[in-house]
């Protein structure tokens, strides 16, 4: 665990979780991670997870283009976050062959990512957020927004009756 870039107190990683580059892996105070999730740190990227943070089994979170995890918040099992991708040239060549593209993911404070979400390259979920389960997130979702579907869209804000 010393390998780590830093590391909180009272942080519970479960059996089978696979961390790659932990230099690179900032986690906080109070943060549960489940069985068999993966923290895939990257040279040149932050992977970085707030205080009170809990997330659950076989997770995917890939800390290349950079990833932030607030504090207070909530990820449902097979929940996955991907910051970067392969760049689309026009040629018409297999896009494995494209340049990789990284962007930032950002998840505010005291949002919630339901299980099997998946959050694509470049997205923030802003503070209080709640991306329903399955939803595939192409685009910010704004605070207090409760995001579903695929591509995911608001369908709500929390707060309002």
């Amino acid at each position: 665990m010393s390998d780590f870039k830093s590391l909180g107190d009272n942080v519970v990683i479960e059996a089978g979780v696979m961390v790659f580059q932990p230099e690179t892996i900032e986690i906080g105070d109070n943060v549960y991670i489940g069985h068999m999730t993966i923290l895939k740190g990257y040279p040149g990227g932050t992977l970085r997870i707030g205080n009170d943070t809990w997330i659950g089994q076989q997770c995917f979170l890939h800390g290349g283009g950079g990833l932030e995890i607030g504090s207070r918040i909530g990820i449902g099992p097979g929940a996955r976050f991907l910051t970067s991708d392969h760049e689309d040239d026009g040629s018409g060549g297999p896009l494995l062959d494209m340049p990789l593209r990284f962007a930032k993911v950002t998840l505010e404070d005291e949002c919630h990512i339901g299980a099997s979400a998946t959050i694509l390259p470049g997205v923030t979920i802003g503070r209080g957020a709640q991306v329903a389960a399955g939803a595939v997130v192409a685009a910010d979702a704004p605070p207090l927004a409760v995001v579903a579907g695929v591509p995911a869209r608001v369908i709500r804000m929390r707060g309002k009756n």
